[in-house]
């Protein structure tokens, strides 16, 4: 037994010795080429692979061509790039490996991508940011995604992960580039990027050893100090090393750090200490990967020596690869003369230069040294790397304290919101992706009793505070101003408040009390991304899942995090994240534009979500064919019939779930009036399926207009009037007498022949039973069900009274009833004889707030955390009650058609629904594939005889392309 004992630990030891991460899968393959070119070196070309130079790809043309005489005379082993450009760095990588005899290692500091150094490519979140992160496999993909850009861009090593644990806040260097001050985060997180990086074919380097967090002092400039015991430092500082080492990890850079309880001599950097670097990494730790030094032209170095002795004794203390040397030629000269004198043994260089050229073999510089320059650009900036980050950012946000349940907000049609910024750093993602949920004001003030009273009018205040996002150096402090503005905003107790931090949350620890502030939440960065997703947080259209990666304020330790689930609120990402391909979606932008320049139509708004996600929202062309300015998002559009199913069914549906009104109740029921009419039978079922054998439409304006087929005198005033308070448009008001005569028209209606007709009509009696019922008009009652809730705040009927008349698309001039340009009121002419306000016609809209009503269907009457509908109800009045008698339409939606042709294209399915408006507009909503697709347009400017839109099919041509996009 003793000796299986034994056996066992022997072989245990064996095991862990022979665990390498340098060796290739071809090992044996990889051993003889390391051994062919080692042997084929000159004892100059060995110690010239010792020494890695730095040069940025923006220096000029002495500097770079310094770099390639390095390469030339001395045969260096490698390059670190620095600032510059990825072209300019391709086309300098390339000609240094021409230049080399054997192909250079290129490294450089990626931590949060190759944009830590060069320009127009893709930054990553920070570290700290991925910190937040509770999925480590989202870590991994982000390093995945970073060693990709290195790899393409010719980049064998990556200097990261940075494994410090970042107790100190008034860390200088390290900060955010820390995962966070737990020991087990950050070993996880930097084994996930070491794992991604690693897939992606770099190495990576752990860093800083053995441990830089804990520090006030940049080793930049001096030698900071770490005065812990060894205990500590093994507990803490070293146990994120010791993970990663075990995980696989490349490479390790070693700090310059003074550690009094690992090196016995005093004021030497651990980058110079042998019992640091072979003692405790190479033996203790058994790390058989290279060992950086960190760049020895830094202070904490530095000042160590001259004309080379640094270099030497960084060699001699066990590293393999001297970064960033001051004086190379000296350097290398004192290395050649140790060598000669027996300081170095041929065993230690071996060990170095073989253990290199290991790692040149396995990043696969025996067949490859050169970077192909075409695409180059394109593939550093790409659509996956968009999806890696907005999928960490969205589970790093991190909800810290959420009183009243104030996030994500509810009962928007309760809520007046100002939005204050703080800090000096660009905010308008913020304040714009705000806006797409509800009104949001941005408050300004020059002093704070101005501000105050400016926010008196307001119940929610949201502050940002919005800091550079160019770098993790940067500051992140709140002014003194600004905290003191913060203090005297939060004394008034007359609204909540909340506080978002798009920076370090380093920041709240500036803030002494937090008791009148209802709400924090902490963004991290100032990105695009981060602001975005952090208003769809606050709006409850993505889940608050992030936790606290470091101590924030004695209130929030590390650890803290409120979990909020998804309200099922509309969020806004790219196609790709929701399985559309954005290439195959230019179609539409093709479509569209084909449609302008055939003059269907002067504009258009087009929007497209799936599984929740608004992934196209554009707008195209004019107002008018005259006008000078684009059409934007924020302009409204005429819906025309697509008031039936987003103003008046919705009330409707309810109405029906409380008893108020049947399917099977007959006209006769709803409006006593039409007893004795050959309407009375009709019932409501039959009437929304147009099914009721009601006749299409009713020109009722027409026996208004005079014999010169002008407005009469006998119905009409210029001016508002006792008796004539009807305003039709601008200077002219219908007789309020006329208001009965409709409906009387509509009772002397004979029934028609064909069974299924499309008719406006059923709308005019469900408009009169509505407002009969519930005592009110009918788009107060829509305003308050439907628009308030889902924050449709561009949605109302007679919107000038809420809107400029520049943000509302015209929709015709007029040449037949009204005699002007319709642009404010209704399009349609019944609709217009009742004040605007229809139950067939009349609503105004955008198609963001169209989207919110279709998804909220979508979603089976649920939408920002408010139950409009059973789902039963909604699947009833989505059901084809008389398909089998060729009628496609259900209750109030319209209908793909199963004989082919139709509203819609052949690839929606048998559940989808939705309708289309007179003046150009469509919309459709499929639940088996989760998309909303919305389309404002108003062709009918400036006649409505243009009916090119209709005829060519374009909607639904569009709506075809869109299905072409979903991948698979």
């Amino acid at each position: 037994m003793r000796f299986f004992t034994v056996f066992v630990l022997f072989f245990l030891m064996v095991a862990q010795a022979q665990k390498d991460p340098l060796v290739a899968s071809d090992s044996l393959l990889q051993q003889n080429w390391v051994d062919a070119r080692y042997n084929a070196m000159s004892l100059e070309e060995r110690v010239g692979q010792l020494f890695m130079v730095s040069i940025g790809s923006n220096e000029n043309k002495n500097s770079t061509d310094r770099i390639k005489h390095l390469i030339e005379e001395h045969q260096i082993g490698g390059v670190i790039f620095l600032p510059g450009g990825p072209v300019a760095q391709a086309k300098l990588t390339n000609e240094y490996q021409k230049a080399s005899k054997t192909p250079l290692l290129i490294g450089m500091d990626a931590e949060w991508g190759v944009a830590m150094r060069l320009d127009s490519t893709y930054a990553f979140p920070w570290n700290m940011t991925l910190g937040a992160i509770t999925d480590d496999s989202i870590v991994e993909n982000v390093g995945y995604r970073i060693g990709l850009h290195a790899k393409r861009l010719g980049i064998h090593i990556n200097f990261a992960p940075v494994l410090d644990i970042n107790i100190n806040p008034e860390n200088p260097i390290i900060g955010n580039r820390s995962f966070g001050e737990d020991r087990e985060n950050v070993a996880r997180k930097g084994i996930a990027m070491v794992k991604g990086m690693e897939r992606a074919g770099v190495l990576t380097s752990g860093k800083h050893f053995p441990g830089h967090g804990d520090t006030a002092t940049d080793s930049h400039h001096s030698l900071p100090v770490l005065d812990f015991t060894k205990k500590r430092l093994d507990s803490i500082e070293l146990y994120p090393f010791k993970k990663a080492i075990e995980a696989g990890l490349s490479s390790v850079m070693v700090a310059h750090l003074g550690i009094p309880s690992l090196e016995l001599k005093k004021d030497l950097p651990s980058s110079l200490s042998e019992q640091i670097i072979t003692g405790l990494l190479k033996e203790e730790m058994n790390f058989k990967g290279l060992v950086f030094t960190d760049a020895l032209n830094m202070k904490g170095a530095a000042h160590h020596g001259k004309n080379g002795e640094v270099e030497l004794e960084a060699f001699l203390a066990g590293n393999d690869i001297l970064l960033m040397p001051t004086e190379l030629e000296k350097a290398k000269d004192k290395l050649l003369k140790a060598y000669n004198k027996g300081r170095i043994t041929e065993e230690r260089l071996a060990g170095s230069v073989k253990k290199i050229l290991k790692a040149k073999y396995k990043v696969g510089l025996h067949k490859n040294r050169f970077v192909d320059l075409d695409n180059l650009n394109e593939d550093l900036n790409t659509v996956e790397d968009d999806l890696a980050y907005e999928e960490a950012i969205e589970n790093a946000i991190t909800v810290i304290k959420n009183d009243y349940y104030l996030m994500g907000v509810k009962k928007l049609e309760n809520k007046k919101i100002a939005y204050v910024k703080f800090g000096d750093a660009p905010n308008e993602p913020f304040i714009s992706e705000m806006r797409k949920y509800t009104d949001v004001d941005q408050v300004n003030g020059k002093d704070i009793a101005t501000l105050k009273a400016k926010l008196k009018d307001y119940n929610l205040v949201i502050i940002g505070l919005h800091k550079s996002n160019e770098s993790p150096w940067k500051p992140y402090e709140f002014s003194k101003n600004e905290l003191f503005w913060l203090k005297e905003i939060a004394k008034e107790r007359s609204s909540n408040l909340i506080l978002s931090v798009f920076t370090k949350p380093y920041s709240l620890l500036q803030i002494d009390s937090f008791n009148n502030i209802d709400g924090v939440v902490v963004g991290y960065q100032n990105s695009e991304f981060a602001q975005r997703k952090t208003a769809q947080l606050i709006f409850g259209a993505i889940p608050a899942k992030g936790v606290l990666p470091v101590s924030a304020n004695k209130e929030f330790p590390a650890g803290t995090t409120i979990k909020l689930e998804s309200l099922k609120r509309l969020g806004y990402s790219i196609p790709e994240r929701v399985g559309m391909s954005g290439t195959k979606l230019a179609e539409v932008d093709k479509l569209v534009h084909d449609g302008l320049d055939s003059l269907m139509y002067p504009g258009a708004q087009v929007l497209i979500a799936r599984k929740g996600k608004v992934v196209y929202n554009k707008s195209f062309g004019k107002p008018t064919y005259e006008s000078e300015s684009d059409i934007g998002l924020e302009y409204i559009y005429d819906l025309a019939s697509l008031t039936k199913i987003l103003a008046t069914l919705p009330i409707i549906m309810k109405m029906e779930e409380e008893g108020k009104i049947a399917l099977n109740d007959t006209f006769q029921e709803l409006v006593p009036e039409y007893a004795n009419t050959e309407l009375k039978n009709v019932t409501v079922l039959k009437a929304l399926s147009h099914y009721g054998r009601l006749p299409s439409w009713i020109a009722f304006y027409v026996s208004t207009l005079d014999k010169q087929r002008k407005p009469s005198r006998e119905f009409y005033r210029t001016a508002p009037s006792d008796g004539f308070s009807i305003k039709v448009i601008d200077n002219l008001f219908l007789t309020d007498a006329y208001k009965d005569s409709i409906y009387d028209r509509i009772g002397r209606q004979e029934l028609k022949s064909n069974r299924y007709r499309y008719s406006d009509v059923p709308y005019y009696v469900m408009k009169k039973y509505i407002e009969d019922t519930y005592k009110q008009s009918l788009d107060r009652l829509a305003s308050d069900f439907i628009f308030g809730p889902l924050g449709a705040t561009h949605t109302s009927y007679n919107p000038l009274e809420r809107f400029p008349k520049n943000m509302i698309v015209p929709s015709e001039i007029d040449k037949y009833y009204r005699y002007q340009t319709v642009q404010g009121y209704v399009h349609d002419m019944g609709a217009a004889m009742q004040g605007g306000v229809g139950g067939h016609a009349g609503l105004f809209s955008n198609a963001n707030d169209v989207a919110k009503i279709m998804q909220m269907y979508l979603q089976n009457g649920y939408y920002g955390g408010h139950k409009f509908f059973e789902s039963r109800t909604v699947k009833k009045f989505n059901t084809c009650y008389f398909c089998n008698r060729r009628v496609r339409r259900g209750v109030g939606f319209d209908k793909p058609d199963p004989n082919g042709g139709g509203p819609a294209c052949e690839c929606v399915s048998r559940k989808s629904f939705g309708h289309s408006g007179f003046t150009g507009t469509y919309t459709w909503a499929d639940p088996e594939e989760e998309l909303v697709y919305v389309f404002l347009s108003n062709r009918t400017y400036p006649t409505a005889s243009n009916t090119l839109l209709v005829k060519t099919g374009l909607r639904t041509r569009i709506q075809h392309a869109i299905y072409k996009a979903i991948i698979n």
